[in-house]
């Protein structure tokens, strides 16, 4: 049991990451004397969505929107270490900011992940499908998108605009991407 923990905490590690913001002078809130203030990365990991703070190495300061290896190979890194998760509430305004173009970014570089849970989406209850979970889709819509996807699976988010009518799913997926960051939300689709 302990084993399979330990896999499945190696699975849910962030391999890469965006950059949020970097604060200079730390995060403010966090009490500790000036001359020990150390520069922070905030970030959002690319696979799980996660929010993590950083220390950069050396003197870098990087941009918001950099994607940057978080990876265990020491080597390959830009930045010193991660410090740990943080939650929502604990983001810089600039962060929060950025964090909805960001996430718009991961989406299309991992399209396809996205297209496969429109393709593959199951009921959660009797009387509530996993669509229903996304801002704006109601009932109707989420027949509409099963109706499309059982005549032929989507193929991109933009087939799934074209066939169903839906405006900027990317900007759909990356609100709910944002609520399940920022919310207590009984169902988790994207975010671990």
């Amino acid at each position: 049991m302990v084993e399979e923990r330990r896999t499945e905490a190696a699975k849910l590690f962030e391999e890469w990451a965006y950059v949020l913001d970097y604060l200079p002078r730390g995060r403010i809130g966090i009490s500790r004397p000036m001359f020990r203030a150390r520069p922070i990365i905030q970030l959002i990991g690319e696979s799980y969505f996660t929010l993590l703070e950083a220390v950069p190495k050396g003197d870098a300061a990087p941009s918001a929107g950099k994607r940057t290896y978080t990876g265990r190979d020491e080597a390959k890194r830009e930045i010193g270490h991660i410090i740990g998760r943080i939650s929502y509430n604990e983001l810089s305004s600039n962060a929060k900011d950025t964090l909805t173009n960001v996430i718009t970014v991961i989406l299309k570089r991992q399209e396809d992940k996205f297209v496969a849970f429109f393709n593959n989406a199951t009921a959660l209850t009797p009387k509530m499908h996993t669509f229903e979970l996304l801002p704006g889709i109601g009932k109707k819509m989420m027949w509409e998108i099963i109706r499309e996807r059982e005549a032929r699976p989507f193929t991109s988010l933009e087939d799934v605009t074209k066939r169903t009518g839906i405006v900027n799913v990317a900007k759909l997926l990356s609100k709910r991407i944002v609520t399940e960051l920022s919310e207590e939300t009984k169902y988790k689709l994207f975010v671990r």
